[in-house]
């Protein structure tokens, strides 16, 4: 879920905001000069960006009677790295509270933290790990798009029960409520943000292999073409 406009008491409202906003002024710097010295990005990153859009738009009712969604934030981070994905996350969120009344202002900075700072970063970690282990391109994008999903819901959860603790149980029992609220869902829903991810990374393979190489998805000359085959199989 994006945590609701108000939902957050004010102090933990400002504090993810200020704890985000270093993340975002380092990927404005990332974004314009990847503008800059790669004009021809343009219109893959506007694909980044739609793409997290439209997943994250997705307001799927939970068994247990919250709301939960994709996050789409996995290939942005595996194409562009998480800094310009933490700038495309914050203006899809944006957007979103200003047009969708999803999500909200006063909470825009936790739901940049969660979904469009820790979920790109865990995601691209596990991307970038299966890789140096020789994984294949396409397990690792999987894992990459299906932990950035989960990540976002663990630190919403934590931030969750930051600020509602358990009257009881303290901390520790408002993560374990909130956790299982969204664990049900998102679990399957991560699964399935993979398995769409996956299926767009190989159709850019076939389609943009020269952008690919140059980001540095796909090897050049030799493992390119083993790589390409190895999707095409």
């Amino acid at each position: 879920m994006h945590i609701a406009e108000g939902f957050l008491p004010p102090a933990h409202a400002v504090a993810w905001g200020v704890a985000s906003a270093p993340f975002v002024v380092h990927g404005v710097r990332s974004l314009t000069r990847e503008v800059r010295e790669h004009p021809e990005s343009t219109l893959l990153l506007g694909a980044s960006g739609a793409f997290t859009f439209v997943l994250s738009a997705l307001k799927l009712p939970s068994v247990t009677g919250s709301c939960s969604h994709p996050t789409g934030t996995g290939l942005g981070a595996i194409l562009f790295r998480p800094p310009i994905m933490a700038v495309l996350g914050t203006i899809t969120l944006l957007f979103q509270a200003l047009l969708l009344a999803h999500g909200g202002l006063t909470t825009l900075g936790a739901n940049v933290f969660s979904m469009a700072i820790v979920g790109p970063w865990a995601g691209y970690a596990v991307y970038k790990l299966l890789r140096r282990s020789n994984a294949p391109l396409m397990v690792a994008v999987f894992a990459g798009a299906f932990v950035a999903d989960l990540s976002t819901y663990c630190v919403t959860s934590v931030q969750l029960a930051l600020a509602f603790p358990d009257p009881g149980s303290g901390f520790l029992g408002a993560l374990g409520k909130f956790g299982s609220i969204f664990a049900v869902t998102q679990v399957p829903l991560a699964v399935s943000e993979g398995l769409l991810t996956v299926l767009v990374m190989r159709l850019l393979v076939q389609s943009s292999k020269g952008e690919l190489t140059r980001l540095g998805v796909l090897l050049a000359k030799k493992q390119s073409r083993t790589e390409t085959e190895a999707v095409a199989r």
